[in-house]
């Protein structure tokens, strides 16, 4: 069944050193790493025990000149890129990258929500279904949560019900950082809240899960990475956290303490 609109179907990294990350991460997560076969672009393959899940990116110079800088980039699937990206336009966000066909891939472009969070909006090339968020069950090295860390909670909203047919599904309450506002797009996919200045301006935080949070703790700690938050119990018995990778790139890990 292939992914429908709205849909997290995959998850990138750029980083500034593919073979510190690729190290990195493959201590950390359960991930192994294969060559995309792409020779104009050092791009390789994330894959997770069961399935591929994502893809790590060398910062071109071009890129570094342009602003970009290490971090972590989601998906979203969608009936028409050209179609989505001016609707984003229309809404108040910006396109990063222009809609690109990518051969056997399918079409591309990276765009920002109004508050300045970047994410890619992709046309699939094929009739395959992405597990690379795995909302169907637990499985290791998938993304299991997608959290938008935001400026303005409200506005955030619109945007995105608006253009990818997300609806809330009850919040919880977190006290000085206010609410924390589950989204919905069939399953229970994320959530969104509003960010403080320590957690960097709007992004989206994806968190993968791990066998044992404990051992991918000190993973990250002998890796040369740091650990921002946690580890906390959440709802469900599982245990949260966030971190840098020793590039600078943050992103999230969820998993039982063994």
């Amino acid at each position: 069944m292939a992914n429908k609109h709205g849909d997290f179907i995959w998850y990138e990294l750029l980083t500034s050193d593919a073979d510190a990350a690729q190290a990195f991460y493959g201590s950390v997560l359960e991930w192994t790493f294969a060559d995309s076969g792409n020779s104009d672009v050092d791009y390789r393959i994330i894959n997770a025990p069961e399935h591929s899940v994502g893809g790590l990116m060398t910062i071109t110079k071009d890129m570094a000149d342009g602003g970009a800088r290490p971090t972590w980039l989601s998906y979203i699937a969608v009936d028409d890129v050209d179609k989505c990206v001016e609707s984003v336009e229309h809404g108040g966000g910006k396109t990063m990258m222009p809609a690109t066909d990518i051969p056997n891939v399918g079409r591309i472009a990276m765009v920002t929500d109004p508050q300045g969070a970047p994410f890619y909006v992709m046309k699939p090339g094929g009739e395959g279904e992405s597990l690379a968020f795995a909302d169907d069950c637990p499985r290791v090295g998938h993304c299991a949560w997608n959290e938008l860390i935001t400026s303005d909670q409200a506005a955030a909203w619109h945007f995105y019900t608006q253009r990818f047919g997300w609806v809330k599904d009850g919040e919880m309450d977190m006290g000085p950082l206010g609410s924390y506002d589950f989204v919905r797009h069939g399953s229970v996919i994320g959530a969104m809240m509003t960010g403080t200045p320590e957690m960097g301006p709007p992004h989206w935080n994806q968190y993968f899960r791990v066998a044992d949070i404990d051992q991918a703790k000190a993973a990250i700690e002998a890796g040369g990475g740091t650990i921002t938050n946690g580890p906390m119990e959440i709802p469900g018995g599982d245990f949260a956290m966030n971190g840098t990778d020793p590039q600078g790139a943050h992103f999230g890990l969820v998993g039982q303490r063994k």
